[in-house]
């Protein structure tokens, strides 16, 4: 249910907060001034759960209104695991563009990997130490964040978790799906196309980074969308969500079982392995199918490479998860626990899917910083 908080006595400061990271060797700025009021992405359709803070809990439908714009230029700070992985720059541009119509600034902060928990923690200080008006975090770790989290809610700064998921108990607000619902519905997706055959179906599985709680949840998901299938597991491979880690486990997988009929994975998985079933001229044996949407997969669905993706509207993510920021800055009434729902896409259901729900547009870069 809605939500009333009042909104901080301080002041927000105009300074860009901490030191812009740089994205492979460069920061790019893709963002153009964007105009406030009525926002075009909106209602949208979403699920609330409540009570929230627990994927368990009950959800129901709710159409997500968010505000026309912020009285006043807060200063929202946003922790990212990294942007090697294209499906996070979705996330980014939904920030961004939803921070500028609303009228707020934001830095956003890049931790470098699913290895580097440490500097996510050092950068979270960061936030603190510049007064940031709220925190938005993408966790690397389920856990790992807990304290610096705890030191954050300390200083009277609203947490907002996005995307990743958190364990911490003192949240104000979650943007973000069940990644159960994506891993379920790319596992139901190649299930159902072999129901009836006699045959057990192979699946090489590269769910991700251990730790991480999308990962977890994603993986139960896939899991259980096979049981009682002719669809068979035959190896699991965690690592980092970089093109390169995600090659190197395929590669590896593929030299224990050349002849899988499957490769399943991250959407970073699913655009490595586009190349690797190419050179090994086993595209027309083992097809490829993603958990998550990015626009390498977006292209290669269309390409005929990637049989499918389910899309958890990342754009819509990160667009939410600022409107929560500033609607609890602002003692106004929120949703503590929403997130649109999970479809899949493949070339059947091309025609219907909105990309802007996911996709950045054309041309947007890495963009760390709007003030």
């Amino acid at each position: 249910m809605p939500t009333d908080r009042p909104a901080p006595a301080r002041a927000p400061r105009r300074a860009v907060l901490g030191v812009i990271l740089p994205l492979l060797g460069a920061v790019l700025s893709g963002a153009g001034a964007a105009s406030a009021g009525p926002a075009q992405w909106a209602p949208f359709p979403v699920f609330e759960w409540t009570p929230p803070f627990d994927m368990a809990s009950p959800r129901k439908e709710r159409m997500y209104v968010p505000l026309d714009r912020a009285e006043r230029d807060w200063r929202l700070c946003v922790s990212f695991p990294h942007l090697k992985d294209a499906y996070w720059l979705g996330v980014n541009y939904g920030l961004v563009d939803e921070a500028q119509r609303l009228g707020v600034g934001l830095h956003l902060y890049d931790a470098g990997g699913y290895d580097h928990l440490q500097t996510q923690v050092r950068q979270i200080e960061a936030c603190v130490a510049d007064k940031a008006s709220a925190v938005i975090v993408a966790g690397i770790d389920a856990d790992g964040l807990n304290d610096v989290l705890g030191r954050v809610h300390a200083a009277g700064i609203p947490i907002v978790d996005l995307v990743n998921g958190v364990s911490f108990a003192r949240l104000d607000a979650k943007s973000l799906i069940d990644f159960y619902d994506s891993g379920f519905a790319a596992g139901r997706y190649i299930a159902d196309r072999h129901k009836g055959e006699q045959r057990s179906i192979s699946v090489l599985w590269f769910p991700g980074p251990k730790g991480a709680s999308w990962v977890t949840r994603g993986n139960q998901g896939f899991v259980d969308a096979l049981k009682d299938s002719n669809v068979k597991i035959v190896e699991t491979a965690h690592g980092d969500t970089g093109k390169r880690t995600q090659a190197r486990l395929i590669q590896a997988a593929l030299e224990r079982f050349p002849h899988v009929d499957y490769i399943a994975g991250t959407s970073v998985s699913a655009e490595a392995a586009v190349d690797i079933v190419r050179r090994k001229r086993i595209a027309e044996t083992t097809r490829i199918v993603a958990y998550y949407f990015s626009p390498g997969v977006y292209r290669n669905i269309k390409r005929g490479r990637v049989l499918a993706a389910p899309s958890d509207l990342q754009v819509i993510q990160g667009r939410i998860a600022v409107d929560q920021a500033v609607r609890i800055l602002e003692g106004r009434p929120y949703l503590k626990h929403v997130g649109p729902r999970v479809r899949v896409v493949d070339q059947q259901s091309l025609s219907d899917f909105d990309p802007e729900t996911s996709l950045p547009p054309v041309g947007f870069n890495a963009t760390f910083d709007v003030n």
